[in-house]
């Protein structure tokens, strides 16, 4: 049966996301997306919030719009993801390295321990600062986010540019996500990809969490 070391056995770097395989901020997402939702007296369940799962800022916002039959101005849109995004930040502000995910850091010392290169593909525009925040900035070879990418998974852009920065073939690189929209965006670029907290269609293997990975 197929392993995670059998995966990383035919590569040189490793691309992570980050909410949902790293750390869990989705509850961060949720809040803030359902107050803002209230604005305009949309109920904004958690099933929703689980379609925004890899979804840029300002796609989730246009999702939401919808489902609320809400029709707003440009301006309108870029004021409502700002608030948004403020009233997360609040909450990523309080993060600290508790907040990571199990196994998230045994695995990154591993990698940089076997001479893997490693990049973070991420839609979020706060990456930086979560990486900051929980102490993990320092494992990572490469930062690829919301602020340098234009579209959103399953566009392959976050990952081609994360292996352009590593100098490294798609081919040559392994994904961990936990979004279909993610998984879909690694096979797109050619990558192997490791699915994260449930079966995902496409994914080469499926895990609960990191702690699997090296057990």
């Amino acid at each position: 049966m197929k392993s995670v070391l059998d995966l990383l056995e035919k590569v040189k770097g490793v691309i992570f996301d980050l909410d949902g395989v790293l750390v869990d901020t989705a509850v961060f997402h949720f809040q803030a997306w359902k107050r803002l939702a209230q604005e305009f007296d949309f109920d904004f369940t958690e099933i929703q919030n689980e379609q925004l799962k890899g979804v840029s800022r300002i796609d989730s916002l246009e999702m939401i719009l919808n489902w609320a039959h809400v029709v707003a101005s440009e301006n309108q849109k870029i004021a409502w993801a700002a608030l948004k995004n403020r009233w997360y930040l609040e909450f990523v502000a309080q993060m600290k390295e508790d907040d990571i995910l199990p196994g998230s850091i045994a695995l990154l010392h591993w990698l940089k321990q076997h001479g893997f290169l490693v990049a973070l593909g991420s839609a979020s525009k706060n990456a930086p600062l979560i990486l900051e925040k929980t102490g993990m900035f320092c494992f990572f070879d490469a930062l690829v986010d919301g602020n340098s990418v234009t579209l959103s998974k399953p566009h392959p852009e976050v990952f081609l540019q994360a292996a352009g920065q590593l100098k490294l073939k798609p081919s040559e690189c392994l994904v961990f996500e936990d979004a279909q929209a993610g998984v879909d965006a690694a096979v797109t670029a050619g990558m192997k990809v490791i699915g994260v907290g449930s079966h995902l269609k496409g994914a080469d293997l499926s895990v609960c969490s990191l702690m699997e990975v090296l057990n």
